[in-house]
């Protein structure tokens, strides 16, 4: 790891003196930051545009000092700060793009931001790695097939451990993972050893020992402040080479993260971040201040990069459990305790302050201890103020979600709560919970199962996404109302529906009964896809019946339906009869092996 200390502050003294001096470098194996002294000439091809908002600097600005040059350090800067004499001009010949420049015109564009945009390339330069990524996603109209496969690419750089830290959404949905390092024509074959898509963060590995040959990693920081500048290093679209934008923090607060429809902590900067950029490091000074993951669509220079603080969360997971595991959830839904009338309504004193509770997931450790219209009034003894929101670092606020999805699973919150006038604490265990239906199915493969040309599934959002970019409009209103508001009642509960009817005689008269919940098969209430599966083959009836949404029935002789359905599979080039999930051990390793 290159370390910047006490050189660097030197140099910045020097700079300010405004000494004539060429590009800050940083020694290749002493890690000594410094400036090469102009009395030596360098030939430096040089293809570099910058502005005081943006910096876009080619690598090749650092790749050829001289090997007789010495480096600038602490002592050598008292020394030339005596010399008034020293050379301002560097001769830069050749033909090949490279041009003359003139220092006393270029040192008093190099303020504090630019030098830190100049030393953000030098860290990357053995660090950030370009990804190239070919995935496939299902359909998930006929589950049974994916979608054409497509190319991108994104960005990451090396942490500790020999390991490249980037987006999930770079690597989602992938069939094969190439990375390449800057300065180097070959593409090595990655591997990804875990992703946590509500984070939007993936870590691959590479097992070439070559590509690791000088590979320097990156140190993470802490979160920067306003208006602390940081450099985003990427390689954004438009381009092939790597590419830095200079910005300022704006805004540091819980932000929607776009993959993974989760509230996790973001830090909004000026930065541009484009298409490319996912997955690249925001460098403040000489450590990691967050990942480049997402723009706000229709608005100029707003990017988002994510913080140490959801970074390291989800690096220590993985390390403690071998994979990723989640994000901690209370479980609660809160209103807002702001008015007065509310307030005297559920007995709050005047200096109390903190949230009403309207709703309770039921699979959450909060539902054993915790009712409807209890007032939370702190979470680990930070109180929580009346909208929801708990002190953070100087005179800043942030939701108090924050402090419940910086927990990790398994671990315990006290929660103070006013309940009836009184104040009682309560212990509550914290693990991560899964949505009745699921916003998201990154690598893995949707679950159906066909019986009588009826194909069941359990409803997903990304089901309701193949209706189109207006899916909350153009998707069944019932199934997508029920998708974003209903709970989960039992572990294990999935909501079935009947997605469609591939047309036979014997389904005849039924295709009209599609886009409905499945409620019971034979008078037993269906759990999930699996348990539809059970009580339909498992069934000693002649008859199989299936209880709809609306109080629709269907019903099906069980051995024509058993028939119907291997010459519906064929007729519509159906490999299987259901997903691999639903089948048992034996059956799927017979099924992987056809496969």
């Amino acid at each position: 790891m290159l370390r910047i200390g006490s050189t660097f502050r030197a140099s910045r003294r020097f700079l300010n003196r405004q000494l004539h001096f060429q590009c800050p470098i940083i020694a290749g194996d002493s890690a000594v930051a410094g400036i090469v002294p102009v009395s030596y000439r360098r030939f430096i091809p040089f293809n570099y545009s910058s502005s005081f908002g943006n910096i876009s600097a080619s690598a090749s600005f650092f790749s050829t000092l001289s090997s007789n040059s010495s480096i600038f350090s602490a002592p050598n800067a008292e020394r030339a700060e005596e010399n008034d004499n020293v050379e301002s001009n560097l001769s830069v010949a050749g033909d090949a793009g490279v041009a003359l420049l003139e220092v006393e015109r270029v040192a008093p564009r190099l303020s504090d931001g630019i030098l830190d945009a100049y030393l953000a390339i030098e860290l990357a330069l053995d660090s950030v790695v370009k990804i190239f990524t070919v995935s496939s996603s299902p359909n998930y109209f006929l589950p049974w097939q994916n979608k054409s496969q497509r190319e991108t690419t994104g960005s990451g750089f090396v942490i500790r451990g020999k390991r490249i830290l980037t987006n999930a959404h770079v690597v989602a949905d992938h069939t094969f993972v190439l990375v390449r390092k800057h300065g180097s024509p070959t593409k090595y074959r990655a591997t990804v050893q875990a992703v946590g898509h509500e984070c939007d963060l993936a870590i691959l590995v590479v097992e070439s020992e070559e590509f690791w040959e000088g590979m320097n990693s990156l140190e993470l920081g802490e979160v920067p402040f306003l208006q602390e500048a940081v450099s985003v290093v990427g390689y954004p679209q438009g381009g092939d080479n790597i590419s830095v934008t200079k910005g300022v923090v704006s805004r540091v607060e819980p932000t929607q993260y776009v993959h993974g429809a989760s509230q996790l902590l973001a830090i909004q900067i000026d930065a541009a971040i484009n298409p490319g950029n996912s997955g690249g490091p925001a460098i403040m000074g000489d450590k990691v201040a967050g990942v480049a993951f997402q723009n706000l669509s229709g608005a100029e220079n707003i990017g988002y990069i994510i913080p140490v603080p959801v970074i390291k969360h989800f690096i220590s997971g993985v390390e403690e459990r071998g994979d990723y595991v989640g994000f901690c959830s209370l479980g609660l839904s809160c209103q807002p305790t702001e008015n007065a009338q509310i307030r005297e309504y559920f007995q709050m004193q005047s200096k109390m302050t903190g949230v009403l509770v309207s709703r309770i997931n039921p699979l959450s450790d909060a539902s054993r201890v915790l009712k409807k219209d209890d007032i939370v009034l702190s979470f680990d003894g930070v109180p929580i103020a009346s909208d929801g929101t708990v002190p953070f670092r100087n005179r800043e606020r942030i939701s108090f979600d924050h402090l419940v999805s910086m927990k990790k699973p398994n671990e315990t919150a006290e929660l103070e709560v006013l309940r009836d006038g009184e104040v009682h604490d309560f212990k509550i265990t914290l693990h991560p919970l899964q949505p009745l239906v699921p916003v998201h199915q990154f690598d893995k493969l949707p679950s159906y199962f066909i019986f009588a040309g009826l194909v069941f599934i359990p409803l997903t959002q990304p089901f309701l996404h193949e209706y189109g970019e207006e899916w909350y409009n153009t998707s069944p209103r019932r199934l997508c109302e029920r998708a974003l508001r209903e709970l989960p009642k039992k572990p294990g509960e999935q909501f079935v529906i009947l997605s469609q009817v591939l047309m036979d005689d014997i389904n005849a008269g039924y295709e009209r009964l599609a886009e409905l919940q499945v409620k019971k098969v034979n008078g037993v209430e269906v759990l999930n896809l699996k348990h539809l599966r059970q009580l339909v083959e498992d069934g000693n009836q002649k008859n199989v019946r299936f209880d709809l949404d609306d109080e629709r029935v269907i019903v099906l002789n069980y051995e024509s339906a058993r028939i119907a359905t291997s010459r519906i599979l064929k007729r519509h080039r159906i490999p299987h009869a259901m997903s691999i999930d639903l089948t048992d051990e034996q059956n799927a390793a017979e099924l992987l092996s056809a496969c």
